[in-house]
């Protein structure tokens, strides 16, 4: 009796957990930033403050909060400069080569750092409420023991006094990029980490990419006359300040990031958007003559890429976006990107449609680019080149035959880590790139395989429609797409994306059967796809046959002169069809005959 009565008891609460479960309701926190900043241009150090308004719109008991310092990484012996030292393959952008091409000896830029290069940012007070906190610095992070517990639906203000200096360009942010860009001003203030239904997410800075807390931000930055500010935000005026100082007053509202680059060479250009943002372009009026020519024909090619995005993800809902010569790449930011100009054309267009893409899948659905980085990566790489496929006018078929063969290279080189891995914490940065760029597009390239293109399109809209500022994780992106198409996926999802499993399938047999021809086929990888098979005819005609995956309960629409097979389980390494012709009238059988699966081997595919 005791016993049934455990059992009861715990299946009343399991029942209460899945019920509460399934009925709570979506929660985000939110910040409010006040910011007032006085720069030095000479030293490249700052002094802030900041008022954080912060709402906890959690469940929870909140008793700390954690800030990201990012700039404390670019100090000799930080987790960054360590990683830099140990990883393999490092970024070449962050070390120099001490040695010869023939005998390098690999060295992080970080280690190299004098005291007035370094970067770091300096907490000198806070206060929750106007109460004093405990606070401790470590690393890039801030822990902060509140004074009082921010209980759910609860505000609590935080003032913060700080100072801090800007590094050398070495990643991302900096001073004296080498284009000679003055500031790059990314990850450059005290910044919130972000509180969501899985906890705290308060990570190191490393090296990867970022997570943040949706709100409105007001900036008031000090600065030499001479310099041009361009970023995040829109320009509410410039204040009068006595001697060779001005303030420039920044509002940005609903966004998760707020950066700025100055420079007292920058050209700054506009165009408008019919119906549209203000397009701004800041770029060195330095650079040479081409350089600054391929800068002029970017600008007509961002407002078709801005239309593109808009018309097959989601409308783009600032009033403004800028394109900023910086950084020390190219790197997506709220209402901006920061991009190396000393470019040829083809490569300043493709960056920037890379980027700009980013602000609908990083800062207007902003997944955890921590966790979830082929996400963000990946659906930009996907939706940029077909924009860039389309808007270059080379309208390839196959603008992704690339992704595949990078992918593949990946697959079949015994490094390959799944794609839940953290993304600090892959072996290689090789794993990592192609993860999170190559496999993540062709996640949704696949996925058009599998339920249409046309279903992959009405899902992106859905998915954005429904997911704009709420931070998706993976499984909205894939019942998104079971809802559209009406297919079961999440085999797809889980192999795909948690494992390294590979697929391959083989033309195994072709044999006479009665005057008909018996066709088998043989699932050699460990990943199941449903499988399109093209027959081709002695006569030169031709046949695709269509066979569903059993596991995806359905099938996508096909064209009528498609013959769909019966579905294919799983467990079943073979398959078997037929076709009413005799053998001797068949040219060839090829599975995939678009290629459009990551088939990690395609000499078996065609007999």
């Amino acid at each position: 009796m005791k016993n049934l009565k455990q059992f009861t008891a715990a299946a009343i609460f399991l029942l209460a957990f899945v019920v509460s479960s399934q009925n709570t309701k979506y929660w985000q926190q939110h910040v409010n930033y006040e910011m007032a900043i006085d720069m030095d241009v000479n030293t490249y150090q700052y002094k802030g403050k900041q008022t954080l308004e912060y709402t906890n719109n959690s469940p929870d008991v909140l008793t700390r909060v954690y800030y990201h310092l990012y700039f404390n990484a670019f100090q000799p012996g930080s987790e960054m400069d360590v990683r830099l030292q140990n990883i393999k393959d490092p970024d070449g952008r962050m070390t120099v080569n001490k040695g010869t091409k023939e005998n390098p000896i690999i060295e992080s830029r970080i280690s190299t750092l004098k005291p007035n290069e370094i970067g770091y940012i300096k907490v000198n007070s806070l206060k929750q409420n106007g109460k004093k906190l405990n606070y401790e610095t470590v690393g890039t992070i801030l822990e902060v023991d509140l004074a009082t517990p921010i209980k759910p639906g609860e505000k609590a203000t935080f003032n913060m006094n700080f100072e801090a200096q800007v590094p050398v360009q070495i990643r991302r942010s900096g001073r004296n990029n080498r284009e000679g860009v003055a500031l790059s001003m990314s990850q450059w203030y005290p910044k919130l980490a972000e509180y969501d239904f899985e906890g705290w997410h308060a990570d190191p800075y490393i090296g990867r990419e970022f997570h943040g807390v949706w709100g409105d931000f007001d900036l008031k930055l000090t600065i030499d006359k001479s310099y041009v500010v361009g970023g995040t935000g829109y320009l509410q005026g410039e204040p009068k300040v006595k001697g060779n100082k001005k303030t420039l007053h920044f509002v940005a509202p609903n966004v998760h990031d707020f950066t700025w680059a100055a420079d007292p060479d920058y050209i700054h250009d506009q165009l408008q958007v019919p119906n549209g943002p203000m397009l701004n372009f800041y770029y060195k009026k330095d650079l040479e003559e081409n350089y600054l020519k391929n800068w002029k024909d970017l600008q007509p090619k961002t407002v078709e890429l801005m239309n593109y995005f808009s018309e097959h993800i989601g409308t783009y809902p600032y009033k403004q976006y800028s394109v900023i010569q910086g950084g020390d790449g190219g790197m997506e930011y709220a209402m901006s990107t920061l991009i190396t100009g000393k470019r040829k054309f083809e490569s300043l267009f493709g960056v920037t449609a890379h980027e700009l893409a980013h602000n609908w899948f990083q800062f207007l659905l902003a997944t955890n680019e921590a966790k979830h980085e082929w996400m963000d990566e990946g659906f930009t790489t996907y939706i940029s080149t077909l924009a860039e496929n389309e808007i270059s006018g080379r309208n390839s078929k196959t603008p992704f035959a690339n992704t595949y063969n990078s992918y593949i290279r990946l697959a079949t080189s015994g490094v390959e880590e799944p794609q839940t891995t953290h993304a600090d914490r892959y072996d290689l940065n090789f794993a990592y790139g192609v993860a999170a760029y190559n496999k993540g597009a062709l996640f949704l390239a696949q996925l058009g395989y599998i339920i249409g293109e046309e279903n992959l399109k009405n899902t992106l809209k859905s998915y954005f429609s429904k997911f704009a500022f709420k931070h998706p994780t993976p499984n909205d992106i894939l019942h998104t797409a079971e809802l559209v198409s009406g297919l079961e996926l999440d085999w797809y999802l889980m192999d795909w994306t948690q494992t390294t499993k590979t697929i391959d399938y083989a033309v195994s047999a072709i044999e006479d059967k009665d005057g008909k021809t018996a066709i088998t086929l043989s699932r050699i990888g460990k990943m199941p796809m449903p499988v399109e098979v093209e027959v081709v005819y002695t006569d030169g005609s031709k046949q695709l046959h269509y066979i569903p995956l059993q596991m995806m309960r359905g099938e996508k629409p096909v064209a009528t002169s498609t013959i769909v097979e019966n579905d294919w389980a799983w467990a079943i390494p073979t398959y078997t069809f037929e076709v009413n012709k005799a053998k001797t009238s068949i040219a060839s059988v090829t599975i995939d005959p678009n290629n459009q699966t990551a088939d990690i081997d395609k000499s078996n595919n065609t007999l």
